[in-house]
C-alpha cells in the first residue's frame, strides 16, 4: 500500500480529469463571437460550441423578455470547420478511453488494498490504465488546442443561412470551455503518468504467474 501512493493521486487526478472533459464537451461556449450587427443577435454576441451555436435574441418575443435559441450542427454541414468536428469524435473517445482508465485504476487499488500480491496482475493494469489515461489527454489536448488556434486567428465559419450567423465575427474570445478542456488534458496526463510509473515492491512476498 505505501508504494501507491502516486497512483491513488493518479485514480484521484483521472477522476477529476474525465469529469471536466465531460463539462468541456456539453458546455456550447467554446468559441465567443462578438458581432456588430445586432438585429437578430440582440446581445452582440453568440456562442460557438462543438455540437450547436447560441445566441440570445429579443425579436420574436415580448419586449423586456429575451430567448436563447440554438442550433444543432449537422453531420451534412461541409461549411462546419475540421476543428468542430474533430472535437466531437476526439472528446468522445476521450471520454470513453478516460472510463476505461478508471477501471482499469480502480482494479489494481482494490487488489493492492484488499492485500492481494498478484505482481503481473496489478502492475499491467497499472500499465493499462496509464495508457489509457494518455491517449484520453491527447485526445482532449489536441481538438482544445486546433479551436484556441481558430480563435486567436480569428477564423470565421460560413455558416448556412438557418442558422442566423456572421460569416465572421468583429472578434472573437476563447470560452470557458477551452480552459476546462486545457486543465482536463493535464490532468489526464499526469494520471497517465503516475500510473505507469508504479514500481512493484521486491521485498514483498508477490504470487507471480
Amino acid at each position: 500500500v505505501s508504494t501507491s501512493h502516486l497512483q491513488l493521486a493518479a485514480f484521484a487526478l483521472g477522476t477529476v480529469g474525465w469529469i471536466l472533459c465531460t463539462v468541456s464537451m456539453g458546455i456550447v461556449e467554446w468559441r465567443v463571437w462578438h458581432v456588430d450587427n445586432t438585429t437578430i443577435i440582440s446581445s452582440g454576441v453568440a456562442w460557438v460550441g462543438i455540437w450547436k451555436v447560441c445566441f440570445i435574441s429579443y425579436l420574436h418575443v415580448s419586449p423586456g423578455y429575451k430567448e436563447q435559441f440554438c442550433h444543432k450542427f449537422s453531420g451534412y454541414d461541409s461549411s462546419i470547420p475540421h476543428e468542430i468536428y474533430a472535437a466531437q469524435g476526439l472528446l468522445l473517445i476521450a471520454m470513453f478511453m478516460g472510463l476505461l482508465g478508471l477501471t482499469a485504476t480502480i482494479f489494481a487499488l482494490r487488489n493492492i488494498y484488499m492485500g492481494i500480491t498478484h505482481k503481473t496482475l496489478i502492475t499491467r493494469f497499472f500499465l493499462v490504465g496509464g495508457c489509457f489515461y494518455i491517449f484520453a489527454g491527447l485526445c482532449v489536448l489536441i481538438p482544445v488546442s486546433w479551436n484556441f488556434y481558430s480563435v486567436t486567428h480569428n477564423q470565421s465559419i460560413a455558416f448556412p443561412p438557418s442558422y442566423y450567423m456572421p460569416s465572421s465575427p468583429a472578434a472573437q474570445e476563447a470560452g470557458v470551455a477551452i480552459p476546462i478542456g486545457i486543465v482536463a488534458a493535464i490532468l489526464l496526463l499526469l494520471s497517465g503518468t503516475f500510473s505507469l510509473s508504479y514500481r512493484f515492491p521486491v521485498t514483498a512476498n508477490t504470487v507471480t504467474k
